[in-house]
C-alpha cells in the first residue's frame, strides 16, 4: 500500500489558513483562481496556450468516488491498479488503509452506500448470454469491513436485474429490493438479511403489470405501479395491516402527471414527498397524499428548471437540487446555507458541493473546483474547523491553461429553443474556427451543464470550438421538451445538431467547411448517423462506444435510452407505433459510409456491448471510406485506465488532425505603441 499512503502525503501536511478565528487546512494551486477569459473575451494579444500533454487529461486521482461512512470514522473511494477495480476502505484519524477488496475485471461498478460503519453495498453490473442473446446483469455484493469480506446477495435470483434497492433498514440489518424470481414473473419484493448467509424472505407478492414498488420509511411495501397495456395501474395500502388494492387503473394520456417520483411515505400516515410536475411542467418537490393522489403542498418548485432530486432527513426535507448552467441547490435550513457560502468564500471562485457527509455533519467531503478547473477534494471538520486536501483530481494538469465554456441558446428548425454551450479556444480570433459538435450520451433525461470535461478541454486547447447542445429529450427543461424527444433519435434530436452548426456559423464562429461530430455512447450513434444521414454537412465523425444498432442494444438492456427517464422505453425511443429502429439506425446505412470515421471500443464494455462495434465494422469493409478503428482490450465503456483514455485522446487527436486540421497557431499581435509627441 505505499501507492496510498504517498496520496495522502498532501493530506497528512497541509498548509492552513484562518477564517475569522477558525483554522483551515488549504490546498495548492488548483481551484484557487479562475483562468484567464474564453477567446471571444480575451485581448487580442493574448498568446495561445501551450498544447496540454494528453496524459495530463488522462490522468486521475486515486480517489475517485469518496464517500464517508455515517460516523465518520471510515473513507472508501473506488481506483484501478492495472485495470483492475479496487475498492478502498481508510481509518479517517490514521489515514492508514483498513481493507482493500478486489473485483473481478469483468465487472464494472455502478454504485455503492455504506449502510452502517462496517456495512456496505455494492452495486455491479456484467454481461452474459441469456436466452440466445446478449444481456446486461446487475448483481448485489456486501462488503464488510471487519471481516474483509465480498458476499454476494440473493445469488439465487438468476434474473437480469438484480440490484433494486427500495428499502435500507435504519440499523442496517436488511434490505428490501424489487426483483423477478424468474424472467416470467413480475418483481416480487424480498428481504435480505445484510450477513453472510443471510436469510432471504419474500415480504410483497408479484402483481401483474407491476414493475415498480415503493415502501414508507419503516420498510412497509405501501405501493405498486405499472402498466398493462394501455393502462398504468396503482396498487396502495394505507398501512402493513391493510390488503393491497388496485385504486385506479388510468388510461394513457388520462394519467394527469407527467414525470412522478415517489421519494419518501411516512409511516403511520398517507403522507409524503414527490417530485412530480406542477401547472407550469416544471418538475417540484411536494407533499403528497398517495391515498388520494392529489398534491398537498408545493415545498419547492424553480420558475424555470426541474428539481432532480432531493435530500430529506428525518422525514423532513433538507435540500433541494437542479440545474441551471451549473448544479444548484436550495436549501430549506439556514445552517447549510450559511456553511455553503462560508466554504465559497474560503475556496475562492469555485463551484462548492459537499459530496459524502458524516450523519451528524462532523466530517464532510468537499469538492471545488468548476468548468474550466478539474478540481479538488477536501475533508471539513466544521466544529475544528479544518479544511485538508485529500486530492486533485487532475495532479497533473495545470487549469491555468484551459478555456472558459459559455452558455449559448438558438433557435431549431420548428422554433423550439435549444440550449447548450460554447467552448472557445484561446489566443484564436472567434471566427471561422473548426467546430466540433459533441452530443451527450443517455440520452433522455440527460443533459450536458457547465462542468468540467476532459474532452472539450483537450480539443479547445488544440484550437477547436467545441459545442455540446442540449437537444430535445434532454432532462431539465421541463416536461414539454422532454417529450418532443419522444421517438426523435435520429430524426428531430438530430436536427438540433444540424441546427446548433447552423447557429456556429451564423454567428460566424465556424467554417462550414470544417464540422466534425464527436461522442461516446448515445453520442458516438450521434456521431455516426450525423456522417451517413447528412455526409453533405460534416467532414467527420468519432465515435467510442457508440450505438449502431438501436433494435439490438434495446433487447440487451431495456432501460438503455431512457437513464432518468420514467415512462416505457419502447414508446420513449421508438415512438407510438413504430415497431423497429432500423431506419435511424447506423448499422442499416454503414455501407455507404463515406466520411471519415473513427470508430473505438473496448473489449469488456457491458454498456454498449463490443459487439455493436463488431457488426459495424464489419458491415463498412466494402464502404466507400471504410472507418479508421481503435479497440481497446479489456476495456469498458467508462475509462477505467489512464492509458486506455490516453490512447482514445491519441487517436482523436491524430484522428482530426488528418481529417479536420485546427489549422497553425496564430501570433499573437503586438500591441500598437502611441506615437511620442
Amino acid at each position: 500500500m505505499k501507492g496510498f499512503l504517498r496520496a495522502f502525503t498532501g493530506w497528512a501536511g497541509c498548509a492552513c489558513l484562518l477564517i475569522g478565528s477558525t483554522l483551515i487546512g488549504m490546498a495548492g494551486a488548483a481551484a484557487q483562481s479562475p483562468p484567464p477569459p474564453a477567446a471571444s473575451q480575451a485581448p487580442l494579444t493574448e498568446t495561445p496556450p501551450p498544447a496540454i500533454p494528453t496524459t495530463d487529461f488522462a490522468g486521475r486521482s486515486a480517489f475517485w468516488d469518496a464517500q464517508l461512512s455515517p460516523d465518520g470514522s471510515r473513507f472508501s473511494y473506488l481506483r484501478r491498479i492495472d485495470g483492475i477495480a479496487q475498492f478502498i476502505v481508510t481509518n479517517v484519524e490514521t489515514r492508514q488503509a483498513e481493507r482493500a477488496f478486489k473485483a473481478d475485471p469483468a465487472y464494472q461498478f455502478e454504485w455503492y452506500r455504506w449502510v452502517t460503519n462496517d456495512k456496505l453495498l455494492l452495486s455491479i453490473s456484467t454481461m452474459d448470454n441469456f436466452m440466445d442473446d446478449e444481456v446486461r446483469f446487475t448483481r448485489l455484493f456486501l462488503l464488510q469491513v471487519s471481516y474483509g469480506t465480498m458476499t454476494p446477495l440473493l445469488k439465487q435470483m438468476n434474473v437480469v436485474e438484480g440490484d433494486n434497492v427500495i428499502h435500507v433498514a435504519e440499523d442496517g440489518s436488511h434490505i428490501l429490493v424489487a426483483i423477478q424470481r424468474t424472467i416470467y414473473d413480475y418483481p416480487s419484493v424480498m428481504r435480505q438479511e445484510l450477513e453472510p448467509g443471510g436469510k432471504v424472505t419474500t415480504v410483497q407478492t408479484p402483481r401483474d403489470g407491476v414493475w415498480n414498488w415503493v415502501t414508507d420509511d419503516q420498510g412497509v411495501v405501501r405501493m405498486g405501479t405499472g402498466w398493462v397495456g394501455q393502462r398504468l395501474n396503482i396498487y396502495y395500502r394505507a398501512d402493513t395491516n391493510a390488503q393491497l388494492k388496485l385504486v385506479a387503473s388510468l388510461k394513457r394520456g388520462e394519467t394527469g402527471e407527467g414525470y412522478w417520483d415517489a421519494l419518501q411515505i411516512v409511516n403511520g400516515s398517507d403522507i409524503g414527498y414527490v417530485l412530480s410536475e406542477g401547472e407550469s411542467g416544471r418538475v417540484g418537490l411536494r407533499k403528497f397524499n398517495f391515498a388520494t393522489r392529489q398534491a398537498v403542498e408545493t415545498i419547492y418548485e424553480h420558475p424555470e428548471w426541474d428539481i432532480d432530486s432531493a435530500l430529506l432527513r428525518d422525514g423532513a426535507p433538507l435540500a433541494a437540487f437542479y440545474t441551471a448552467d451549473r448544479d444548484e441547490v436550495h436549501w430549506f435550513d439556514e445552517k447549510n446555507r450559511k456553511q455553503y457560502a462560508m466554504l465559497r468564500k474560503a475556496l475562492g471562485d469555485v463551484e462548492v458541493w459537499v459530496v459524502s457527509r458524516a450523519k451528524d455533519d462532523s466530517r464532510l467531503l468537499v469538492y471545488a473546483g468548476n468548468e474550466a478547473d478539474p478540481g479538488v477534494l477536501y475533508l471539513f471538520e466544521p466544529a475544528a474547523g479544518k479544511l485538508a486536501e485529500v486530492a486533485q483530481y487532475r495532479p497533473q494538469l495545470d487549469f491555468r491553461l484551459l478555456a472558459q465554456p459559455r452558455p449559448m441558446r438558438y433557435t431549431a428548425r420548428d422554433g423550439t429553443a435549444i440550449r447548450g454551450y460554447i467552448t472557445l479556444p484561446r489566443g484564436r480570433p472567434a471566427t471561422g474556427l473548426p467546430l466540433i459538435i459533441m452530443p451527450h450520451g443517455g440520452p433522455y433525461g440527460i443533459r450536458d451543464k457547465l462542468t468540467y470535461n476532459d474532452e472539450v478541454q483537450l480539443l479547445a486547447n488544440r484550437g477547436y470550438a467545441v459545442l455540446q447542445p442540449n437537444f430535445r429529450g434532454s432532462g431539465g427543461y421541463g416536461d414539454d421538451f422532454f417529450e418532443l424527444g419522444t421517438g426523435q433519435m435520429g430524426r428531430a434530436m438530430q436536427d438540433d445538431l444540424d441546427d446548433a452548426m447552423d447557429w456556429a456559423v451564423k454567428e460566424g464562429i465556424a467554417d462550414p467547411a470544417r464540422v466534425c461530430v464527436v461522442g461516446g455512447s448515445y453520442g458516438g450513434y450521434a456521431a455516426l448517423w450525423a456522417v451517413l444521414r447528412n455526409p453533405e454537412r460534416y467532414r467527420c465523425g468519432a465515435s467510442w462506444a457508440g450505438v449502431t444498432d438501436l433494435d439490438r442494444q434495446l433487447r440487451y438492456d431495456r432501460q438503455s435510452f431512457s437513464r432518468g427517464g420514467f415512462k416505457r422505453w419502447r414508446d420513449r425511443v421508438r415512438g407510438q407505433g413504430v415497431e423497429d429502429m432500423k431506419a435511424v439506425s447506423p448499422l442499416a446505412r454503414a455501407a455507404q459510409l463515406s466520411r471519415p470515421v473513427l470508430l473505438a471500443h473496448g473489449t469488456k464494455d457491458v454498456v454498449v456491448p463490443f459487439s455493436q462495434y463488431t457488426a459495424f465494422e464489419k458491415a463498412t469493409r466494402t464502404a466507400p471510406v471504410p472507418p479508421q478503428t481503435l479497440v481497446i482490450k479489456d476495456e469498458g465503456h467508462s475509462f477505467s485506465k489512464p492509458e486506455s483514455e490516453k490512447q482514445w485522446y491519441d487517436a482523436l487527436e491524430q484522428f482530426l488532425v488528418q481529417h479536420n486540421p485546427p489549422g497553425s497557431v496564430p501570433q499573437a499581435k503586438a500591441p500598437a505603441v502611441a506615437a511620442a509627441d
